[in-house]
């Protein structure tokens, strides 16, 4: 299950404007749909040790993309779009439009 659950908020992310960089740990880097680099980011790491994305990854993962948690679970689960993430970002100053 654990990796089951780590490709599909991998995927989920990448849909949603994250561009991923494969270092020692899976960067994921939010781009605007203008295709220009933001400093909103968060990351997973491929070890053994963290194959199991807990709440309390999530929740970190959650905070690193400026969202809180039931925000970043509607953006992982596609109720949430690419643009309302955006805009979200945009109203609190994380990115500028």
């Amino acid at each position: 299950m654990g990796d089951e659950k780590r490709r599909r908020v991998e995927s989920a992310l990448c849909k949603k404007g994250f561009r991923k960089s494969n270092a020692s740990h899976r960067r994921f880097v939010f781009h605007t749909s203008s295709g220009k680099k933001t400093s909103v980011w968060t990351h997973m790491s491929h070890g053994s040790c963290h194959r199991d994305l807990s709440e309390l990854l999530l929740r970190k993962m959650a905070g690193q993309c400026r969202l809180s948690y039931q925000q970043f679970t509607r953006l992982i689960e596609c109720p949430m779009s690419r643009e309302e993430y955006e805009c979200l970002l945009v109203q609190s100053g994380h990115v500028n439009e």
